[in-house]
C-alpha cells in the first residue's frame, strides 16, 4: 500500500460539519436481472444513486433517497428493501399507474459488465415535474449527491430546473456532489450529455468520478489534465477511480495518489464505483482523513466485485481493519 503525495504534506480532514451530516441522493432504482447460470437470471433491484444510498448506510452513513416510484408490487418491494437497508424514504414520491424501469447485465469472462435498459417511462424520470415539491423538501440538508445518469433520465427544461435549484443550493452553504457515471445510449445526442456536464461540472463540490467515463465522454486524457479541468470550474475536492491503477485525489492541500492494496479477480465489476461512492461518503461524513476515507471505498469495492449484480449480501462485512 502506498500513498504518493504531491505539492504539500497531507493534512487531516475535519469532516464537513461539527455535527451529523444531512445526505440527500437522488436517483433511479431500477429492477434488475442479472445471469446466473446459462440464460437463467436473478431478479433484483439496483441503480447507481441506489447502489451508493445502500452502500453508505451499511457503512454506517445516514442518508435519504430521493425518486419516484409507482404502486405496482415491485415498487413495494422496493421501498420495503430499502427500508430493511437503513436507507430513508420520505422523499419517494409514489407515480400511479406506472412501473420501474428495468436492466439486464451481462458480463464478459473478466467481470467487466454490459448493461441493457427499459427504462422510457419509469416514475423516476417524472419526478421532478409531477412533484416539484421535492426540491424544496431538500433545500435544508447539508449535502445532495446526484450522477450523470441522474441527469440523464430528465429532460432538458427539468435539467434546468434542477440546476437552478442547486445552485441556490449551494449559495444557502449546501454541497453538491457528482459521481460522472456517463452512458451514451441514455442521452439522445453526444451535445446534449456534453452541455449537462459542462453545467453540472460548475455546480459541483466533490466529484467523485470514473475514468473510463471521462474518457468515454471526452476522448483520451491525462488523469491530471481531468483534475485541473474539474478544479478550474470550482470544484473543491475530485476522486477520479482508475481500476486496478489506483486513483488520484485532489483537494486544497494538495494532490494525492493512491494504489490499490489488494487487486482481486472480478466476478461482476457492476457497482464497484457505487459502492466505493457509498464508503466514502460515510467516512467522511464521520470526519474521517482523505486517505481513510479512499481506503473505506477501495475496500468496499472489493468485496461487492466478488459477486454478481449490484447489491451483494448483506452478511458481507464492509468493513477492512
Amino acid at each position: 500500500m502506498s500513498v504518493k503525495v504531491y505539492e504539500c504534506d497531507y493534512k487531516e480532514s475535519k469532516g464537513w460539519r461539527d455535527r451529523e451530516v444531512k445526505l440527500a441522493i437522488i436517483g433511479e432504482c431500477m429492477i434488475e436481472l442479472s445471469n446466473c447460470d446459462s440464460e437463467l437470471y436473478k431478479l433484483n433491484y439496483g441503480g447507481d444513486t441506489l447502489n451508493t444510498a445502500i452502500y453508505l448506510s451499511r457503512s454506517g452513513g445516514d442518508v435519504e433517497y430521493v425518486t419516484a416510484l409507482s404502486d405496482d408490487s415491485f415498487s413495494s418491494k422496493m421501498l420495503s428493501l430499502w427500508q430493511e437497508e437503513g436507507v430513508g424514504v420520505k422523499h419517494v414520491k409514489k407515480l400511479k399507474n406506472s412501473v420501474p424501469g428495468l436492466y439486464l447485465i451481462e458480463n464478459a469472462s473478466n467481470g467487466e459488465r454490459c448493461f441493457h435498459y427499459w427504462r422510457s417511462n419509469s416514475p423516476a424520470k417524472y419526478l421532478l415535474e409531477k412533484f416539484p415539491e421535492t426540491l424544496n423538501e431538500i433545500k435544508d440538508y447539508d449535502a445532495i449527491f446526484l450522477s450523470g445518469i441522474t441527469l440523464s433520465i430528465y429532460s432538458e427544461p427539468t435539467r434546468q430546473a434542477l440546476y437552478d435549484f442547486l445552485t441556490e443550493f449551494r449559495m444557502r452553504g449546501g454541497k453538491v456532489i457528482f459521481d460522472n457515471n456517463y452512458r451514451a445510449r441514455n442521452w439522445l445526442s453526444f451535445s446534449e450529455a456534453s452541455k449537462a456536464f459542462n453545467q453540472i461540472m460548475n455546480l459541483t463540490d466533490l466529484a467523485l468520478l470514473s475514468m473510463e467515463d471521462e474518457v468515454s465522454l471526452y476522448g483520451e486524457h491525462s488523469m491530471e489534465y481531468c483534475i485541473e479541468r474539474w478544479l478550474k470550474c470550482g470544484v473543491s475536492e475530485v476522486v477520479i477511480k482508475n481500476g486496478a491503477s489506483g486513483i488520484l485525489a485532489a483537494n486544497k492541500d494538495g494532490r494525492f495518489e493512491f494504489d490499490v492494496p489488494n487487486v482481486v479477480e472480478p466476478v461482476d465489476t457492476t457497482a464497484a464505483g457505487d459502492s466505493f461512492n457509498g464508503a466514502f461518503l460515510a467516512a467522511k461524513a464521520r470526519g474521517e482523513s482523505l486517505e481513510k476515507c479512499i481506503r473505506a471505498g477501495q475496500f468496499c469495492a472489493a468485496q461487492v466485485i466478488m459477486y454478481k449484480g449490484a447489491i451483494i449480501p448483506k452478511s458481507i462485512s464492509l468493513r477492512g481493519a
